[in-house]
């Protein structure tokens, strides 16, 4: 749990991954022969040795904010990096990743006692709030933050219950754990090259893994991730069925076939292994969403790929919740299925 937390608090939106990259380094380099960073940033460890080459890959970013902007009384505009709903900023806790430090802040707006009708009821978009840290003028802001400067939602990470965890960054700090522990059961003697890849900048645009996935050009690949579960109110079943603790989320095809479409000797290696080893699953056919998958598999010519997922409540948003035993599971299931796939 201790690894899991550090992951999960670290900051690292997309580009700015350094952070994660140092402990993902650190970890891989405990059970990998040898880890390198490539030159998008994309850590890369590798254990065994064979003729098939099997890349599993779990972005290090996470969605967060940039300073754009910074005002004469010394508050800050900023723009969204990555996938974050306009409604769950405002009042939310950030900070700022200044030239000396981290700078605590405080996402504000124009209070509802000052705002006319017409302003109450409309959805507040992200160019219309400012961040305060404090200062009383651009000069004195300019002395701790700039533009450009990155913007992670405040650290978090605890129980909910025995099973229940919560964590900033949960998307997806669970697919890099995961991957960490994944390669601490694979054995050296394997009779496969495994490549395990922390990816940078996947939240923009899926690009680390497009780097990596040329450079080490596998036969296989398994992107880990998070994906969205369907277990709390307002959300059909017709539009996720997914359930905290009933397993890993086995992808067959995302955003209605724009992401990955999840190739037949992957999905039938996972659910039969899956089934073999009792372990509990379940199966994602997602219409939103891609994961590092949905550009590995369009490497080269061609990578055969899939994706496996921990399903979570509230992704993409300042706090997510996952379940303990789903992250036991997806370790268990990938790591046997790499033994198969050799």
């Amino acid at each position: 749990m201790k690894l899991l937390e550090e992951l999960c608090v670290a900051s690292g939106i997309s580009g700015f991954e350094d952070d994660v990259r140092a402990i993902m380094e650190r970890e891989l380099s405990k059970s990998c022969t040898d880890v390198r960073v490539d030159n998008f940033g994309n850590v890369i460890g590798r254990k065994g040795k064979g003729k098939i080459r099997i890349m599993l890959a779990a972005h290090m970013d996470e969605v967060g904010l940039m300073v754009k902007y910074i005002d004469k009384e010394g508050f800050i505009s900023f723009v969204k990096v990555g996938g974050i709903d306009d409604r769950i900023l405002l009042h939310q806790r950030v900070v700022v990743n200044g030239k000396r430090g981290s700078v605590p802040g405080i996402i504000g707006l124009k209070p509802p006692h000052l705002q006319k009708d017409e302003e109450r009821k409309k959805v507040v978009k992200h160019d219309e709030l400012f961040i305060d840290i404090g200062a009383s003028s651009v000069k004195e802001a300019e002395k701790i933050v700039s533009v450009g400067d990155s913007i992670i939602f405040e650290a978090s990470f605890g129980a909910l219950s025995k099973k229940l965890f919560y964590g900033k960054a949960i998307d997806d700090r669970l697919g890099c754990y995961m991957l960490c522990k994944i390669m601490e059961k694979i054995p050296h003697s394997i009779g496969a090259e495994v490549f395990a890849v922390g990816t940078t900048q996947e939240e923009v645009g899926l690009k680390g893994a497009r780097v990596a996935a040329y450079g080490i050009n596998p036969d296989y690949a398994i992107a880990i991730d998070t994906t969205i579960s369907g277990d709390t109110p307002g959300i059909k079943e017709i539009e996720s069925n997914l359930k905290l603790g009933k397993g890993p989320c086995i992808t067959l095809m995302e955003a209605g076939g724009r992401g990955v479409v999840s190739h037949p000797k992957i999905r039938d290696v996972l659910i039969k292994t899956a089934k073999k080893l009792k372990i509990p699953y379940q199966v994602d056919v997602l219409e939103g969403g891609m994961t590092d998958a949905a550009i590995i598999y369009l490497t080269r010519e061609g990578i055969p790929s899939g994706a496996v997922s921990c399903a979570t409540r509230y992704i993409h948003g300042p706090t997510g919740v996952f379940n303990l035993d789903d992250l036991k599971n997806t370790v268990k299931l990938v790591e046997n299925t790499v033994k198969s796939l050799k």
